[in-house]
């Protein structure tokens, strides 16, 4: 006898779900701060059959509650939530929705400490070239149509390189360069540094400077960096005022003696002592490697992603760095986790969640030009890491459909947070999306652009099937310029794989009349 007919057989009127108001509770996460983690093992099939159990057993005494009250008591990271005072018999979505405003302090935006210096990030992090795309391949003067010189005055040209803080070879801005076996990676390093003829295209000196500027606050942090960030003669100020003037000559000077610098301070290991006393990455770090990897390998080839179909489930739209950084301190994401992205496209947020949080990381995509860039990023974040002596995560992505592929299926019984862009999803993907969510551990955080959930859903004894009962709903806001398609904000998602609450249903409501 199934649960559902022996609730009506003992009464004419079915169960009703008991309304519920909205409260606003703090929980902080203990376990994020102690390092202890915790886990649930239950799934959704193995609460099914432990609520059919009991009906068979029904007119004995009851199960005790104390395992899913400690499990409720188990910490986690430190947010706003709307629990319904009915939380045993409804979803935490109510009819009345609301959405929260957080504040969020400075040590919650932190994630778990990691390890952030790649092992062999030192003077010796061997002295062959590796491959990268440079600056001079993605803008010189082989596009006449989109690039002019930088300094025309300079008719001998102006060769620029850029030392990191890592890897003994730098980047190179300018004109051309020997290519080897037609790779698109440069391994010369003579060339003319220029500027875009159109406002919007890639501007090699802004990412020279913005460079520099990152390096200066992050890796110089309890250094005397004076002499770089003086306001009247240090290095930053005087490379600006050769720009202003159009003075190559001055410009390539100064650049020489930022290299000098910095190839010193990377031979007495200055640099390697600053990464050892890192536990996280600040985000204006993380756009800056995530930007350099974008503009070298996407830009130069985004016209490919315009041939996405609308009013289908294959329409186009990124989450820009902040937003992707904020679900991850509202998740928790820390080293430990596994983090999975449907529908990742050119793989943005895949290759983030590995740099910032330093996880295990996995992405699927079908459409093939997104797929092709995805893959071309994480050869080239791979190679940024090294410039910027960092370790990732790993980065796993696969082409083809995530409802379909094995490898993302094994993925999504181990991971801990799961990303859905739906924003243009179909209903029918939606509901086959939310089925597939039953085989998720328990605990997993799900977030999307769309509720999963519909508005108003409660448990009640006519619905105890559906794959809504196991997922406990938050509504939350973005705002602006936190994704592609729109200045404006909006609301996002965050579902919680949580089968206990149909077993507190049953407990609660089984011996009802």
């Amino acid at each position: 006898m199934s649960l559902f007919n022996f609730i009506q057989k003992k009464g004419s009127k079915p169960i009703p779900p008991v309304p519920g108001s909205i409260r606003r509770e703090t929980i902080h996460n203990a376990s994020a701060r102690t390092g202890r983690s915790y886990s649930v093992t239950s799934h959704s099939d193995t609460a099914l059959s432990s609520i059919q159990g009991r009906v068979r057993k029904v007119g004995k005494s009851r199960t005790n509650r104390s395992l899913h009250d400690n499990t409720r008591r188990l910490k986690r990271p430190s947010q706003s939530r709307l629990i319904s005072d009915s939380d045993d018999s409804g979803s935490e979505i109510s009819s009345d929705r609301r959405v929260i405003r957080q504040k969020v302090d400075q040590e919650d935006r932190r994630p778990r400490i990691r390890y952030l210096r790649r092992q062999t990030a030192s003077p010796e992090d061997g002295n062959r070239r590796f491959q990268m795309v440079h600056a001079a391949h993605i803008a010189s003067m082989n596009r006449p149509s989109k690039y002019k010189l930088a300094f025309p005055h300079d008719t001998g040209g102006t060769t620029v390189e850029v030392q990191y803080p890592s890897a003994p070879d730098g980047e190179m801005y300018g004109n051309q360069g020997s290519l080897r076996d037609g790779s698109p990676y440069l391994t010369s390093c003579s060339f003319d540094l220029v500027e875009p003829s159109q406002s919007d295209d890639f501007k090699p000196l802004d990412d020279i400077t913005e460079t520099l500027e990152v390096i200066v606050t992050h890796y110089m942090q309890g250094l005397d960096a004076s002499k770089f960030t003086d306001d009247s003669h240090g290095l930053l100020r005087r490379l600006k005022r050769a720009r202003e003037k159009k003075d190559g000559l001055l410009y390539t000077s100064i650049m020489r003696e930022w290299n000098e610098a910095i190839t010193r301070m990377k031979q007495n290991g200055l640099f390697t002592d600053v990464l050892d006393k890192m536990d996280w990455l600040d985000l204006s770090l993380i756009e800056r490697i995530l930007t350099q990897t974008y503009v070298r390998t996407v830009s130069p080839r985004v016209s490919t992603l315009r041939q996405y179909e609308n009013g289908t489930d294959n329409v186009y739209g990124e989450l820009l760095p902040k937003f992707a950084s904020e679900i991850f301190r509202i998740t928790g994401l820390r080293p430990d986790h596994v983090f999975v992205d449907l529908g990742s496209g050119v793989g943005n947020v895949v290759l983030q969640a590995a740099l910032e949080a330093g996880c295990e990381s996995w992405g699927c995509e079908i459409m093939e030009n997104a797929c092709l860039l995805a893959e071309l990023q994480e050869q080239e974040l791979k190679a940024r890491c090294r410039l910027w002596g960092l370790f990732s995560g790993s980065i796993n992505l696969r082409r083809g459909d995530f409802l379909e592929t094995n490898a993302i299926h094994e993925a999504l019984r181990r991971a801990d947070v799961v990303l859905v862009n739906n924003q243009a999803f179909t209903p029918e993907l939606n509901d086959r999306l939310t089925n597939q969510f039953l085989d998720l551990k328990e605990g997993c955080q799900i977030v999307s652009l769309k509720s999963f959930v519909p508005t108003g859903h409660k448990i009640n004894s006519r619905n105890l099937n559906s794959a809504y009962n196991v997922l406990g709903v938050v509504e939350r806001r973005y705002f602006s310029a936190c994704v592609s398609w729109t200045d404006a904000g909006g609301s996002y998602f965050v579902s919680t794989k949580d089968s206990s609450r149909l077993r507190r249903f049953a407990e609660k409501n089984l011996g009802r009349d």
